[in-house]
């Protein structure tokens, strides 16, 4: 797998970084975000380094829908109340303008009661 030595995600998947684990794979990394908005709120990288959806190719589409699929398994283990009085947020960030902050392609799942800290 790629990665980029420079990158705290790449660090967390290589366990130079501490993380509260919630799922891992052959192509894929969920770990607790470490400053939560929401009662459940995780995160989903793939262990490939890809720095953001702006740089999602073809070649990703397996990865991409393996993400969208473990994402509703992940929430509900993690506390989400099931659709439809329950449910989750899933929000990926893209470049600058739209609020990224580690570039490292992520998803995060959010849920829980509302309301939440943000969102």
């Amino acid at each position: 797998m790629s990665a980029d030595a420079n990158c705290i995600f790449c660090k967390i998947v290589a366990g130079q970084i501490p993380s509260r684990k919630v799922f891992e794979d052959e192509d894929l990394f969920a770990f607790h975000d470490i400053a939560p908005w929401a009662p459940v709120h995780f995160l989903i990288i793939p262990k490939l380094h890809i720095p953001s959806m702006a740089q999602v190719g073809e070649e990703h589409a397996r990865l991409l829908g393996k993400i969208m699929t473990l994402a509703p398994q992940l929430a509900l283990e993690q506390g989400c109340r099931p659709y439809p009085e329950g449910g989750f947020r899933i929000v990926t960030n893209t470049g600058a303008e739209g609020g990224q902050e580690v570039h490292h392609l992520h998803v995060h799942v959010m849920g829980g009661p509302r309301p939440w800290l943000k969102g």
